[in-house]
């Protein structure tokens, strides 16, 4: 990537959007441009917290691993989307896994000097409290929907999600796989094929491939804020 790049990178990442050109500008100073293949391991869960990631292109998910081995999804950053950023300030070590879906980019920003960077510009502190904040409420979220809502009320809040998101009130496009998906709310592969075709059936949702038709918003919202679809068990 290129100086420019890197520069509209950082200025447009939530993290650090509002913050004027010389701030940009030294943040470029201390971060440095990484690569990785599809299926590497960024960071793993223990590893020290040595810097956080703004990710330039590509899809890194973040995972926890049980005692048994199974994969649970917590997170999937596309591009612009800061990652590993939590543990910055307590320098202790990562909470969990991030592994790349696809080939990345991504800029990475050392802890040390980025802490010494907030130090003489609060305002960046400022920036990143707002997204800690976003995220502690994006988790709530999820655990809520893990722990509470059946398999289907947790595929229709995921899909009301993307609409906004991708901001598409009739149709979403996934960008992960459904074996990703299945993970990312909780489930196997086989329930998940399971519930989308049983959200068809109640013409709640239509799939054509990644395209995710979605024929009856209104019902989809119900069946996300129930958690479950009628006559399930």
């Amino acid at each position: 990537m290129s100086l420019t790049t890197h520069f509209e990178l950082i200025s447009k990442t939530i993290l650090f959007a509002g913050l004027p050109d010389n701030h940009i500008h030294q943040l470029l100073n201390i971060s440095r441009e990484k690569e990785f293949p599809r299926n590497e391991i960024i960071f793993s869960e223990g590893d020290p917290a040595n810097g956080f990631y703004v990710n330039a292109d590509g899809l890194v998910k973040i995972y926890k691993l049980s005692s048994e081995g199974k994969e649970q999804i917590l997170h999937i950053f596309g591009p612009g989307e800061p990652f590993g950023e939590v543990p910055v300030f307590s320098g202790k070590t990562f909470p969990a896994y991030a592994e790349t879906i696809s080939p990345c980019k991504a800029l990475f920003f050392p802890r040390q000097s980025f802490v010494n960077l907030v130090s003489a510009n609060p305002s960046l502190a400022l920036n990143m409290l707002s997204v800690l904040s976003m995220r502690l409420r994006h988790f709530t979220v999820q655990i809520e929907n893990l722990s509470l809502k059946e398999v289907p009320g947790r595929l229709a809040a995921y899909f009301l999600m993307l609409s906004i998101e991708q901001k598409s009130p009739k149709s979403v496009m996934l960008n992960i796989t459904k074996s990703q998906l299945a993970s990312l709310i909780g489930t196997i592969p086989e329930t998940l094929s399971r519930m989308l075709n049983r959200m068809a059936a109640q013409n709640l949702l239509h799939v054509e491939g990644r395209r995710i038709n979605l024929t009856d918003m209104e019902g989809l919202k119900v069946l996300a804020e129930t958690g479950r679809l009628p006559g399930a068990e």
